[in-house]
């Protein structure tokens, strides 16, 4: 599967922004889907996954409660909606995918091109 992330930008402190990644390939439900992050300096980290179905998922404690991953099969796309954003979540946003059940944050192997997300204090 391809993927192409979009919805990045430049937030304040406190506001949202959602993340859209677009994937081709008639096979997309039937990968697990995840999002991942790389601020400069530092490694790239998980951030959430989300089941085939939508029906299961899993958050980095760091974005629990205030970031929600969602997919539409219909439409082939995987979303991450960013609400209460703080300057730490500043980083390049990846989305990504693998042809395994768990929604764990290992063995992801199709990736997108990342969207720069910066959040002003």
């Amino acid at each position: 599967v391809q993927l192409q992330a979009s919805g990045g930008g430049l937030v304040q402190a406190g506001g949202s922004l959602r993340l859209s990644c677009a994937a081709s390939g008639r096979t997309f439900r039937s990968y697990t889907m995840g999002w991942f992050r790389q601020a400069p300096g530092k490694e790239r980290e998980f951030v959430a996954a989300v089941s085939w179905s939508g029906s299961s998922t899993n958050y980095a404690d760091s974005v629990k409660g205030r970031f929600t991953i969602s997919r539409d099969n219909a439409k082939n796309a995987v979303y991450l909606q960013m609400n209460s954003l703080k300057p730490e979540d500043t980083a390049v946003y990846y989305c990504a995918g693998k042809r395994r059940l768990e929604i764990g944050p290992q063995g992801f192997d199709s990736w997108g091109q990342g969207t720069l997300v910066t959040v002003s204090s």
